[in-house]
């Protein structure tokens, strides 16, 4: 499908600036989806499928692509239903997260448009626990429904959440629990592996949903004549999230002298080259892409070590 890529330098100038473009689709109805277009790679007509024995019906089958093998994902049977049937007309979104290339088959694929997060909305209350949105949005006056792709990809192949033995020590638990740190998330899947990540290494932790919320928090906190350095070992943050997403926030953050001094890592299921500029852009302190237990708890651990030595 022909431009439907934007390059990587037009979606670099997006950064800071709370926007976002979003790829729009369709599953079995007529109801709009949307995906992040920094998660996608490519979009093509649905490609011959090989079936994979004993593999999760959500997968429909894997792909010869590019010198490569990639599992193809039916998003509607990832959300509860049907499935799609006509794989000659369905396209599939090719896509990047947490490092893993995967593809989604939809049944087409509408256009690109841009937007600011604050347009971008957690899910309405009462929607209950066990649904797949992270967020909604209206694209000319029609609903559109930003799918928890990380909760579909935690249930088709679950990635370990242990701690390897020797990545804490009893020393440093020991410090941990004066600590606190400060999360968002707007996957309810990415906030519970952080937190069961930063409990067992025994620090306190505060979990809001989004970049806003987080905000809120950090400007209150100041308003009270706190210093967010020293309430807080750090802030893990997500970078998709609706009202405010992670680089904007941290640019925020960067911008306020009563809070700038915050350590602040942005851990996102984004990934590519383009990144680290991004990163380095906003003045977060460290990148890490999700969801790797033994890294995020050895970065902990160090901030841990880093401010006993203060």
């Amino acid at each position: 499908m022909a431009g439907v890529m934007d390059s990587v330098n037009q979606r670099t100038q997006l950064v800071g600036q709370n926007r976002l473009e979003l790829l729009l689709f369709r599953l079995e109805g007529n109801q709009l989806y949307g995906i992040n277009v920094f998660k996608v790679k490519e979009v093509l007509q649905c490609p011959k499928l090989t079936i994979m024995p004993k593999s999760s019906r959500v997968v429909r089958g894997v792909a010869s692509l590019r010198g490569g093998t990639i599992p193809i994902l039916d998003l509607a049977i990832a959300t509860g239903g049907t499935g799609l049937e006509d794989l000659k007309s369905s396209f599939v979104i090719i896509t990047e997260y947490n490092t893993k290339v995967q593809g989604f088959l939809v049944r087409s694929v509408e256009r690109i448009v841009n937007m600011n997060w604050e347009e971008i909305h957690p899910p309405p209350k009462g929607t209950g626990r066990d649904h797949y949105l992270t967020a909604v949005t209206r694209v000319d006056n029609q609903l559109v429904e930003i799918i928890d792709v990380e909760k579909i990809l935690a249930e088709v192949a679950p990635t370990s959440e242990v701690i390897s033995d020797g990545v804490v020590d009893v020393a440093t638990q020991a410090k941990a629990v004066t600590k606190r740190v400060l999360i968002c998330d707007d996957s309810s899947v990415a906030r519970k592996q952080v937190i069961r990540c930063l409990e067992t290494i025994g620090v306190e932790v505060v979990a809001l949903n989004d970049g806003r919320a987080a905000y809120d928090y950090l400007r209150s906190m100041v308003a009270e004549g706190k210093q967010p350095e020293r309430e807080l070992l750090m802030l893990i943050s997500d970078i998709e999230m609706p009202e405010m997403d992670g680089y904007t926030l941290t640019a925020e953050i960067r911008a306020d002298p009563r809070m700038q001094k915050l350590h602040i890592i942005l851990h996102t299921s984004l990934s590519g080259v383009f990144n680290q500029a991004m990163v380095k852009k906003v003045g977060a302190d460290d990148f890490l892409a999700k969801f790797r237990p033994d890294e995020l708890a050895a970065r902990v651990v160090a901030r841990i070590n880093a401010a006993d030595g203060d």
